[in-house]
């Protein structure tokens, strides 16, 4: 992989990466965690999940998974009401090319790499762990799609790092959304500049510099509102489920096998 392009060949990725692929002629990208065997594991606005059919609207051509695949008969299983799929290559790349993204990189290097939802300072963890991790949202969800706050990058990267925004209100750990918001903020904010800067070149260059530090200042790496949570304790961090409810169902559990 270089600095302009994460572009890699099918022989390169391994197990655990995660990897991403662009649609719409570059317009967006969209994200999973390569499980092995050919298989991706990502997450679809579970409405469309099952609609297979592509259209205009951008939810149903992120989420567009063919209704059959000749080569893997398991291609497009997924939980009732989840939008977690487990996909063959071919169908999640849908003939497009396939990219990795990178973890760990340096502030220069991802500073340098202008466009978001490619790259990230944070390390990721052990494959076995990302892998684990996927598989277990695959069976129990990643609750509902939010194209800012909970989307398939951010539960690829969820997936590799474990992190957990503690703000659920603000923008997710999406670097693809973070750069949707930070290149009109970074344009309102330069614009006063224009009084003082007569070149367009230099409010060009100012305006390029506020929407990479508002990229940096919001990647998962060096935000302060990320915490680490365990795959099997999401969804009670999320407000999937009432604690005092697992707690019960745990309880009858254990009742039930002393029981047996």
């Amino acid at each position: 992989m270089g600095l302009l392009t994460n572009r890699v060949e099918r022989s390169e990725i391994k197990p655990g990466d995660h990897i991403y692929t662009y649609r719409a002629i570059f317009a967006y990208s969209h994200h999973g965690i390569y499980v092995g065997g050919s298989k991706v594991v990502h997450f679809t606005p579970r409405n469309n999940a099952d609609s297979g059919s592509d259209t205009s609207d951008l939810y149903d051509s992120i989420s567009s998974i063919p209704t059959s695949c000749e080569i893997f008969p398991d291609c497009g299983f997924r939980q009732p009401n989840s939008g977690v799929v487990l996909s063959c290559l071919d169908c999640f790349l849908r003939k497009g090319s396939l990219y990795c993204f990178e973890y760990g990189v340096p502030p220069a290097v991802f500073l340098a790499k202008v466009r978001g939802g490619t790259c990230t300072t944070a390390p990721s963890d052990l494959p076995e762990t990302v892998i684990h991790r996927a598989m277990y949202l695959l069976q129990n969800g990643f609750g509902n799609y939010d194209v800012f706050k909970n989307n398939c990058e951010d539960f690829a990267m969820y997936c590799k790092t474990g992190l957990l925004m503690m703000d659920k209100q603000g923008v997710g750990r999406s670097g693809q959304a973070s750069s949707v918001i930070g290149a009109p903020l970074a344009a309102l904010l330069s614009s006063p500049l224009k009084l003082l800067m007569p070149s367009p070149v230099g409010v060009a260059t100012v305006t390029a510099g506020m929407y990479c530090m508002s990229r940096y200042a919001t990647d998962i790496g060096v935000r302060t509102d990320v915490i680490k949570v365990a795959v099997e304790d999401l969804a009670v961090n999320l407000g999937w489920v009432d604690p005092e409810e697992e707690v019960s169902e745990d309880n009858e559990l254990s009742h039930s096998l002393i029981a047996r």
